[in-house]
């Protein structure tokens, strides 16, 4: 586990996650609120750890892209990203 993460809180990490999936998708955030049901402006706070999410939105999120929802919770899912 790296520095950044030991130190990350749960929205942060679900944060960098979020967007680092949705750039590996190459969603825009539009279509990724389009998707979700959800408005660009609230995937926008969420990405930047600005807003926390319900467990519901999480979900809508993660299924918009295709995704399980624990990987947008874990410390090293852009590892395994990396390496996948």
């Amino acid at each position: 586990m790296s520095k950044a993460s030991v130190h990350a809180t749960p929205r942060l990490v679900f944060a960098r996650n979020l967007r680092q999936a949705r750039r590996l998708k190459d969603l825009s955030q539009e279509a990724l609120a389009l998707q979700a049901g959800l408005s660009r402006t609230y995937v926008s706070e969420v990405e930047r750890g600005m807003r926390n999410v319900s467990i519901d939105n999480m979900g809508l999120l993660a299924d918009a892209l295709g995704i399980a929802l624990g990987d947008l919770l874990d410390t090293d899912m852009l590892k395994r990203l990396a390496t996948s």
